[in-house]
């Protein structure tokens, strides 16, 4: 498996995981006109032709066959052409010492607080691509790439997980919230915020705090929580050093997680190496292995011996990263050694 930069021929195989992704996904919608956009704007991105208020970096995981199977992205900032918006989640003290009444009641405040941060986004595998080390690669990927291009993104990183939803693709904490707001399905905001239209969400949510109190047991209880589909990947960031630091999204009440770049694993443990072509040992470890390139990054995943400053490599991995013996290569161990303190665990 072999990440690396989209490129507009990656369009038809974009809309097909489009079409498998369901409600949730809104940085990529069913629409091959804001897709096609996209890839323009990635194609950009890479040629070092956008800002970072505009740069979007969209990965695609290939298969030995060439086929995509799953795509992941960094935005290089947030909200700094349209507004960005989350709830906090705060806490009200209600108290009366006549009465002997003491009452702590959380509640959402609508803000803007994580403007301007870089952002993992739009992380999706094909069902029929999940196994092995598949979803590590896609996801993990990305972190080498901030590691090797650090002035391009900004010290903290965030991510917005996807909220509860059913089966049927309701949403507790929507349809107790903005429903009453919004006036339409669940399924149709999260398609207007992906295609971009943002505007309604400023001209329609209310600005004055609300208190969860008034919503419905089933929607206070996934404040905060991710769909089960997404646990393994909230788990696999948690232990790469993200937290929660009580920001959830508008629409289904997902946790928007976040960390400071340096302080995560893969970055901080990432290191530059000479490449060496050679068998490496049966019991190697799987390394995360980038060829230090932008426009012609290649990312995989592969067995790897660190011998002092040089990486061992077979030479079917080297020629799927592009490289020579020699050349130099950035990598990290995929999975969190067990002598770490934070124990991996996906």
């Amino acid at each position: 498996m072999l990440v690396r930069p989209v490129t507009a021929t990656d369009l038809p195989a974009l809309m097909r995981l489009a079409a498998s992704t369901g409600a949730g996904l809104t940085t990529l919608p069913a629409d091959e006109g804001r897709l096609s956009h996209r890839l323009e704007w990635a194609c950009k991105t890479f040629n070092g032709e956008a800002k970072r208020a505009d740069a979007d970096y969209l990965f695609v995981l290939e298969d030995n066959s060439g086929e995509v199977q799953g795509i992941s992205a960094i935005a290089g900032a947030v909200g700094l052409r349209e507004p960005w918006y989350n709830f906090r989640v705060g806490l009200t003290v209600c108290a009366s010492q006549a009465l002997n009444i003491h009452r702590e009641i959380p509640t959402l405040f609508l803000g803007n607080d994580l403007t301007g941060n870089s952002e993992l986004c739009s992380l999706f595998l094909h069902p029929d691509g999940r196994s092995g080390s598949n979803g590590r690669l896609l996801s993990k990927a990305r972190f080498l790439f901030i590691a090797e291009f650090a002035e391009l993104f900004s010290q903290k990183l965030i991510a917005e997980m996807r909220g509860v939803s059913d089966e049927n693709g309701l949403s507790p904490f929507w349809e107790s919230l903005g429903r009453h707001f919004f006036k339409m399905e669940f399924s149709e905001a999260d398609y207007l915020t992906g295609i971009g239209n943002k505007s309604f969400i400023a001209e329609l949510m209310p600005k004055f705090p609300l208190y969860t109190c008034f919503l419905s047991e089933a929607a206070r209880a996934v404040i905060g929580k991710v769909h089960p589909s997404t646990e393994p990947a909230l788990a696999m960031l948690k232990a790469e050093g993200f937290g929660f630091q009580g920001y959830v999204d508008i629409f289904d009440g997902g946790p928007a997680i976040e960390a400071d770049v340096q302080h995560l694993r893969a970055i901080r443990e990432s290191r530059v190496l000479e490449l060496v072509i050679g068998k490496p040992a049966d019991n190697a470890a799987e390394y995360l292995i980038h060829n230090r390139k932008l426009q012609d990054c290649r990312i995989t995943a592969a067995p790897a011996q660190i011998e002092g400053s040089r990486l061992r490599v077979s030479d079917e991995t080297a020629t799927r990263l592009g490289l020579a013996g020699g050349d130099s290569a950035r990598a990290v161990s995929l999975s969190i050694p067990r002598n770490n303190k934070q124990a991996e665990q996906a």
